[in-house]
């Protein structure tokens, strides 16, 4: 038997995709199924790129809503840590690189939830694992592809 993978996220995220589905399921599957009407009145089908792009549409289209309802039927909601003596999900730290002293901040989310570039990390990268259940003034130590990353956690707040 096949262990069905889990993806964490909020609660809010939960609603994002099933305003998603709900919105390519009732708006966007009937703008493509009209796409394909329209084409086909076009004529010769072998020789109709109209039809082709329509049909390549459709075909992402689908394979978006099962991946959607995917993570929805898969979804594991993460609840928010409540204290902030140890960083949890949720968690928003603040860390000084020990290397480049130089201070960052980070929100640690589910997987679903993770974009580094808004400064949202994964609580599964090695990063948000490192940062799991440390408190203000552990020193985390990531391996990394250019060495150990040392960093010091200087505040946690929610």
């Amino acid at each position: 038997m096949v262990k069905e993978t889990r993806y964490k996220m909020s609660e809010e995220r939960l609603q994002e995709l099933k305003d998603e589905l709900h919105y390519l399921i009732t708006v966007r599957e009937k703008e493509v199924a009209e796409q394909i009407k329209e084409a086909r009145s076009f004529g010769d089908l072998s020789e109709n790129s109209e039809y082709d792009e329509a049909k390549t549409e459709q075909g992402k289209l689908y394979s978006k809503i099962a991946e959607i309802k995917n993570l929805i039927e898969n979804a594991e909601i993460i609840k928010k840590s409540e204290g902030t003596d140890k960083v949890g999900i949720g968690s928003i730290v603040t860390v000084r690189d020990c290397e480049l002293d130089i201070e960052e901040k980070y929100q640690v989310v589910g997987s679903q939830e993770a974009d580094p570039i808004t400064g949202n990390i994964s609580d599964d990268s090695p990063f948000g694992k490192g940062l799991m259940g440390r408190r203000v003034g552990d020193i985390v130590e990531i391996e990394a592809p250019a060495g150990c990353l040392r960093f010091e956690i200087l505040n946690i707040g929610k």
